[in-house]
């Protein structure tokens, strides 16, 4: 939405009717020939119009589920695994998000949050829901600045040639890309 915004602080303040109304459009409106590989559509938590609505309109190979270690973000991450499982939708797993600091010097990771010291977080919510884990992504303030300027890490990196981060999210899409049958290369 960004790109048709006036400038960078205009809000989108859309009724779900609206949302609604640009997802169909995106999805049904926007001329994707010769055809696309694979289209991620990375969504808020949640259980709401969105998702339910791509639920239903898009034919999905799957979901994968991202939350941080908090209690508070893995209740929210196990709604949504019931959702995708109601709805039919294949939950190709669950990836714990800033759970890992690596240090920028040593390289040695530092687990963040308490519930990973006591085997907690999305790795073992996602055994107790039968979900495959998929990866850690780490906390990075690299990330954020990478962001922050538009690029994607894996590319900023591949750009220096300090590959920090980039193995967690190859590990991660290989994963992915191997469950909806893609080859890796």
């Amino acid at each position: 939405m960004g790109y048709l915004l006036p400038n960078e602080a205009a809000p989108v303040a859309w009724r779900g009717l609206m949302v609604m109304k640009a997802l169909q459009q995106l999805l049904h409106e926007v001329d994707w020939s010769p055809g696309l590989d694979v289209l991620v559509l990375d969504m808020p938590p949640g259980t709401g119009d969105v998702q339910l609505t791509i639920g239903q309109q898009v034919e999905l190979d799957g979901a994968v589920v991202v939350s941080t270690p908090q209690d508070v973000a893995l209740k929210d991450a196990v709604k949504g695994v019931a959702m995708f499982r109601k709805m039919n939708i294949p939950v190709l797993g669950m990836v714990q998000n800033m759970s890992v600091f690596v240090c920028p010097k040593c390289g040695e990771e530092t687990k963040v949050f308490a519930h990973d010291d006591h085997g907690g977080g999305a790795q073992a919510k996602a055994g107790e829901l039968g979900v495959e884990f998929l990866g850690d992504v780490p906390l990075d303030a690299k990330i954020c600045r990478d962001a922050d300027r538009g690029m994607p890490t894996i590319v900023a990196e591949e750009a220096t040639g300090k590959k920090i981060n980039t193995g967690y999210y190859e590990d991660i899409a290989e994963k992915v890309a191997k469950k909806i049958g893609l080859t890796w290369s």
